[in-house]
């Protein structure tokens, strides 16, 4: 494995992550992408094992971005062209298994995508692409996050389903249970498309969920409020950053990774098709032949 001061971590989540502890020479790092601006700036710093860090508020700092109208696409892409080998996604989650209390941190392996109004691809307009996606999290990365987890004195439950809804609102109790019907661990608003567009940029991705509620299924559990979530929330944001710091001196060879070479045939278009304009939108990604 090469050595972990050559890799770079990036991190999509809340606000208050990059204040960690032992991050060292910080900066912010301002990136445009063919796709528009992303939430906000990128912050970059380095880890007391040499592991450099970016960290991107999804929301904008302040939280003034709202989970449907976020330009997903710029957020991965910022990641990448700023050096991001790995891809980890913080977020806030309702709780469909009672055995997953609120507190809880999980880092799931499946994804079903509910959301409708998202751009989910970097290929369109000129160029078709279809990566393989049946394992949506880099099995590596993910492991590699649970027991950092672990390590960080979390309550970990490896594996499952994470549901991602448009948002912004919370799922009715109806909607709620429907999904416990199909099996699923978490409910969230933010994990699709990150997941797809980290597979297109070839990057290894993992999320950690942090249960703030059960959502609204649960007999006798009020009905989610947001001062319910920020309360737990706050609780679990301490577990998130002792986590990261335990990730990443370990962070997996990323050519081992199911995402390493993702885009390898992939590319269904003509290289002749390829538009001028579709060509220079993706350079930043791959050479496409002429």
């Amino acid at each position: 494995m090469a050595l972990a001061m050559s890799y770079t971590l990036g991190v999509l989540g809340g606000s208050g992550l990059y204040e960690m502890e032992g991050l060292s020479g910080v900066t912010e790092v301002d990136v445009d992408t063919p796709f528009g601006r992303p939430s906000d700036v990128l912050v970059k710093g380095t880890l007391d094992d040499g592991t450099t860090l970016l960290f991107l508020p999804r929301h904008g700092r302040g939280h003034r971005v709202p989970p449907h109208a976020i330009n997903y696409r710029a957020n991965v892409c910022a990641l990448k062209k700023a050096g991001a080998t790995h891809l980890v996604s913080v977020s806030a989650v309702g709780s469909m298994k009672e055995e997953i209390a609120p507190g809880h941190l999980v880092v799931p392996d499946q994804f079903i995508d509910l959301t409708k109004r998202r751009v989910t691809t970097y290929f369109e307009d000129g160029v078709a692409a279809h990566v393989p996606f049946a394992d949506p999290t880099c099995a590596l990365l993910a492991g590699a996050l649970a027991a950092a987890a672990d390590r960080a004195g979390a309550r970990v439950h490896r594996g499952g389903t994470y549901v991602c809804m448009e948002g912004p609102q919370f799922s009715t109790r109806a909607e709620s249970r429907v999904y416990r019907t199909w099996g699923v661990s978490v409910i969230g608003m933010t994990s699709m498309p990150e997941a797809k567009l980290a597979r297109e940029a070839e990057l290894p991705f993992a999320t950690l969920a942090l249960a703030t509620d059960y959502d609204c299924w649960h007999d006798g559990h009020d009905a989610v409020t947001v001062d319910q979530v920020v309360a737990t929330m706050k609780q679990n944001v301490s577990f998130a950053k002792r986590a990261l710091v335990e990730l990443s001196g370990r962070l997996p060879d990323p050519t081992k990774s199911v995402a390493h070479r993702a885009l390898k045939g992939a590319v269904m278009t003509s290289p002749g098709a390829v538009t001028p304009d579709a060509r220079a939108r993706l350079a930043w990604l791959l050479d496409l032949p002429r």
